[in-house]
């Protein structure tokens, strides 16, 4: 299941203001292969009807919707599931999940966490930050020869994620990187043409890779 592509991840103050839906669909159209809808605003009811548009949007276009840290969303959608260190037991949403579901888990910079997350049911695994992160600016560091140690360790599909954009993606890549899970430098931009041209740009770098 190696696979590997664009991992556009939303943000719920770069995409307020209706960019959310015409961003989203941007970014799919430029080859998003997955999508993670990440809402820490606790507000349920919003979060339940935009993750629904979010799933209708990715079957259309025939990308993997991916909820940050909400289980019962996931599993009331039928839609996949990234669990960080806090978030919960990776075990437990596997069996909710069944088998078939995306289930990714936040290893930061430690192989053993990953080793564990595997373990626990998923299915893949996301490393960093590996650059300096507007989203999580004190989050815990990672680098090359981390990746390169994680891609001789797993054959399962790993995620870099964390400050990644056009200029210094392609290191990541080079190192062992399947998917690129990238939020500013795709959706920090002006307008929805803008998130499909890094879109399609970060797509054609990482299949090119």
């Amino acid at each position: 299941m190696r696979g590997g592509g664009l991992y556009a991840i939303t943000d719920s103050a770069l995409l307020a203001d209706g960019k959310l839906l015409p961003y989203v669909e941007a970014a799919l159209i430029g080859g998003a292969r997955w999508l993670q809808y990440r809402d820490k605003s606790g507000d349920s009811v919003k979060r339940l009807e935009q993750a629904s548009q979010l799933r209708d949007l990715c079957r259309q276009y025939g990308c993997e919707l991916i909820i940050n840290d909400d289980l019962a969303l996931a599993a009331e959608l039928g839609v996949g599931l990234h669990l960080g260190q806090e978030d919960g037991s990776l075990r437990e949403a596997r069996q909710q999940l069944g088998p078939q579901a995306l289930l990714g888990a936040t290893c930061h910079a430690s192989l053993q966490l990953a080793e564990d997350a595997i373990d626990a049911g998923a299915d893949h695994i996301a490393f960093g930050r590996f650059y300096t992160s507007q989203t999580k600016p004190g989050g815990p560091s990672a680098d090359l020869p981390l990746l390169r140690s994680a891609r001789a360790r797993f054959s399962l599909p790993i995620v870099a994620i964390g400050g990644i954009t056009l200029d210094n993606a392609a290191p990541l890549l080079q190192a062992g990187a399947d998917y690129l899970a990238v939020i500013n430098g795709l959706f920090g931009a002006p307008n929805a043409e803008t998130v499909q041209q890094r879109a399609r740009q970060f797509s054609q770098l990482i299949h090119a890779s």
